[in-house]
Parts: structure tokens; sequence; C-alpha cells
């Protein structure tokens, strides 16, 4: 039966027309974007995910900026380091030259002098946008060291960042100012001409005994007879070695200024401190006379002196002083090289870390474009083939429309 109300040949090729139309509306806009999933529309599922690791590349990205900041600041730290320890092996190079006896040591004090100047000024400079990597002496909580936004992790709970800590190293000069100490740590031993033995020992408590501002010191006078207390003020991050190698330092630079025949070193145990005794007779050390502050961490009224503290009382003018500066500058020698070392791994950490997140940007941004991104070869064929459709269509609503124009024949 033929109706002039109802076309049911137009309306399926209109239906038909309308489907490719749309489907070739989905074809351009993918060409335009170069996506096959631009909104969420297109695949739920799909750009829920590319979302979030978008959101997780923008994250890298900033982090990536973050290792950047923190290896120029590590770098200039490092340069200063390695810089401090060349002129410091002049500084041993002055001292040794003053050892002889027909030398103008004022001359060489002088030199000594400004090379010691030099050191500050390399400490003074070596800083990245106001960050000082060469001065550790602060009291306030993690001053000791950066943290260097290194990662940001997801997982089932959340996203986490993860940041990796550079501690600074002091290559200053200031003094120490001992604080009030109270504890015994002396093992009270009676060194026998000759011989060495361990007299002292420094207890490291987990609950806070190197806290900032804990004092470590050797009295002066008693049967020892040093002519001045001899200090280590503990900076974060010490560690018991640190404090140790710290006072034997000094202890040897005084020993040697004093006049007293006895050489101290870190014992074979950590906190130790052992002495020889090369005098002919021998020394009782009272144990009264090394102490250290209180391990609750309630005495910490000391003001902490720079690792390099010692250069300070370099003076080679006299025969004494040459001797006393010769016992002390290979430590400080080494105080410089392990912190040009560390500042080096930590570079090295951080580079690593940097082309790490470099490569795993790359790789997210890689997965995001497999999940979302068009098959540009794919939709040219695909639009090809949906004109060639679109044509057919309009030829067959064209067909379909003209059919109700045979009914005119049957009246005529």
């Amino acid at each position: 039966m033929s109706s002039i109300l109802t076309n049911n040949g137009a309306t399926a090729a209109l239906q038909t027309l309308k489907n490719i139309n749309r489907a070739m509306g989905n074809v351009q806009e993918q060409i335009s974007t170069g996506k096959r999933v631009n909104s969420s529309k297109d695949n739920a599922a799909v750009w829920a995910i590319s979302k979030s690791m978008e959101s997780d590349v923008a994250g890298f990205k900033k982090v990536s900026e973050s290792l950047s900041l923190g290896q120029a600041t590590v770098s200039v730290a490092r340069q200063g380091a390695e810089t401090v320890a060349d002129l410091l092996t002049e500084v041993k190079e002055k001292i040794v030259s003053a050892q002889e006896e027909n030398v103008d040591r004022e001359k060489i004090q002088t030199d000594i002098a400004a090379l010691r100047d030099q050191i500050g000024a390399v400490v003074n400079a070596s800083q990245f946008n106001g960050q000082y990597m060469l001065q550790n002496t602060g009291t306030e909580e993690n001053s000791g060291g950066i943290n260097v936004l290194a990662s940001i992790d997801r997982s089932f709970d959340g996203v986490t960042s993860t940041d990796i800590r550079v501690s600074k190293e002091d290559l200053t000069t200031t003094a120490a100012a001992a604080g009030s100490v109270s504890v015994d740590a002396s093992l009270g031993n009676t060194v026998v001409a000759g011989e060495t033995n361990d007299i002292a020992t420094f207890v490291e408590d987990t609950a806070g005994g190197l806290a900032t501002g804990n004092t470590y010191q050797f009295t002066s006078g008693g049967n020892l007879g040093l002519s001045a207390d001899v200090a280590y003020v503990a900076r974060e991050g010490d560690t018991l070695d640190d404090v140790t190698s710290g006072l034997v330092m000094k202890l040897n630079a005084q020993a040697i200024e004093d006049g007293i025949d006895v050489t101290f070193k870190q014992g074979d145990t950590t906190g130790t401190i052992a002495m020889t005794n090369n005098t002919a007779a021998d020394i009782a050390v009272a144990g009264g006379e090394f102490q250290q502050s209180a391990l609750d961490g309630s005495e910490n009224d000391g003001t902490i002196g720079g690792r390099l503290e010692v250069l300070a009382d370099i003076d080679v003018s006299t025969q004494d002083g040459a001797d006393a500066a010769l016992a002390v500058i290979d430590g400080l020698i080494d105080v410089a090289i392990d912190s040009a070392a560390a500042f080096g791994s930590s570079e090295m950490r951080l580079e690593t870390q940097s082309d790490f997140v470099s490569g795993l940007t790359d790789a997210l941004t890689s997965g995001i474009g497999t999940l979302v991104d068009a098959d540009m070869e794919e939709t040219s064929a695909r639009l090809q083939a949906l004109q060639v459709q679109q044509q057919l269509g309009i030829q067959a609503m064209s067909i379909a429309n003209s059919a109700p124009q045979t009914l005119l024949s049957l009246f005529r």
C-alpha cells in the first residue's frame, strides 16, 4: 500500500543518513583534536585514567624543577668545599715552610691569615638563592640540611611525596662556647708512660643524646694540665664519631700549645677517646675532667662552633705554634674533603633521580598517548568511507523522497 502521509523508505533513509553524519562528526573531532578519547562521554573509564596520569605528569614536571634547583644548590656547595680543601692545602704548605728556623714566620703567618680570610669568603659566597650549605651552626629544628622534592608516589591510599635529604656541611671558623656540663663520661684511667689507654667514653642516647647544643668537653687544669677548656658543641646531624673526632682535633692542638707530650686519637669503640702517653711519667686523668651535657638535652646552652674553628687559632710565628698547626691541619683538610665528597654523592644522587623522573615523565606521556590518541591512518580511512556512505545516503534519501511523485500518475 502506498501512502502520501507516511514514507517509510524516506524515514529509513533519513535515519541512516543521521547515523552517518554523527559518525562523520566523531571522526572530524578526532582529526581536529588528535584524540579518540577527548572527553568522558567518549570513554569514561579511559578518560578518567588518562586524567589521573596527566596530573601525575604535571606533578613530575614540578619535581624535575625541584631537582634542578637542588642540583644547582648542591653543585655550588661542592665547588665551595673543594675550593676550601685546596686553600687548606696551601695553608699546610705554609705551615710546613714555617717548620724551618731561618724563615720569616711573621710573613708566613700573614699569608696564612690571608688564606684563612679567603676560606671565609668562599664559605660565605657558596650559596644559591640564599641557601647556605657550608654553614651549619644553627640551633633551629631541621636547620642542618635541606629537603629536595624527589618524587610523587601514587598508591591506593593516595598520593605522597618523597624527599632527598641533603645535609649541610660546616666549614666556618667560628669558635664554640661551652655550655653547662654535668655528666661525668670519663673512664678515669691512669695512662702509663709509653702506652695508650681509653680515657673517655661519650654516650649516644637514642632519645636525643646528640641534640643540637649539647656540650662535650675536657676541663682545663686537673692532672693533665691543659691551660684552657676544650669543648665541642653538637650540631644537628652530628654523630658520636663527629663529636669525638672534633674533640680529638682540638685536644691535640691544645696539648701541643701547652707543651704537653701526649697524643689523642679516637678509640676503637665509637665515642671513645684514647691518649698515648709520650712522657717519662704516668699521667692520671681524673674522672671529672671529661664531661658531656645531660643526655635528656636539658643543658643545651652551648654555642656551636665551626668545623674549622681550630683554623682561627693557627699561629706559626713561634716554633710551638708551628708544631701545633702542623698537628691539626691534616684534620682540617680531611673535614673539607669529607664535606666535598658528601656533596658530590648527594649531587650524583640528585642527578640520577632527575634522569629517572625525566624518563618516567616520558613514559607516562607515551602511555597517555596510547590510551587517548587517535590513530590518524585509521581515522583517515574511516573518514573516506563515511564520505562515500554519506553520498550514498543522500542518494537513497533522494530516491525515497521521489517515490510519492509516482502516485500522481494514478490521477491523470
